[in-house]
């Protein structure tokens, strides 16, 4: 808690940070996708790519990283999404190991948040605790509820990151747990 007073966060903001960062690696009890709330602060996250340091922070040094040849994402990424061009890749060493490919993500009222995240879980079978059981199969959590798993690229989603079968499978055979995501607008 002390380290999130120094970043300035205080208070319930300091709070969800320490809450959201002890659970990684843990399944949540309700995997669930829950749309933004007021009361619950944005994830911390760097500048957009182009703005004033705009490269994501290093996660495990705190420097900034340069940017991935071919994608808007810092080289210290092992998965990188594109929002607004609606693409995804997964990096290996600063480098495009995998894509672009296409992907669809959350509709207005569950936008997928922009953020540099981990993977905390993974669930092959998945099913939506939410949604009646809708299947996500290939879930790969990295922000609470929201997970990549296969989907409709066509139907925007209540904020997961929609791939195609094969691109799913990519995605959930390559990221481990603590593996770095980071979402760009």
């Amino acid at each position: 808690m002390r380290a999130l007073k120094l970043l300035g966060l205080a208070g319930a903001t300091a709070a969800a940070v320490f809450l959201g960062s002890a659970a990684v690696g843990a399944v949540p009890a309700e995997a669930s996708i829950n749309p933004p709330s007021p009361a619950v602060p944005a994830p911390v996250h760097a500048p957009p790519p182009g703005a004033p340091g705009g490269n994501a922070p290093d996660p495990g040094s705190g420097n900034l990283a340069p940017t991935a040849a071919g994608t808007p994402c810092s080289s210290s990424a092992r998965a990188c999404i594109d929002l607004s061009a609606n693409r995804a890749w997964l990096l290996q060493g600063g480098k495009v190991q995998y894509g672009p490919v296409p992907i669809t993500h959350g509709r207005k009222g569950f936008l997928t948040p922009p953020g540099t995240f981990r993977v905390s879980f993974k669930d092959m079978n998945h099913k939506s605790s939410l949604y009646n059981s809708a299947p996500m199969p290939y879930s790969v959590f990295f922000n609470g509820g929201v997970a990549f798993h296969q989907g409709s690229l066509r139907q925007l989603s209540h904020g997961c990151v929609h791939l195609s079968r094969p691109a799913a499978q990519n995605f959930f055979n390559t990221l481990q747990t603590g593996d770095v995501v980071q979402v760009v607008p």
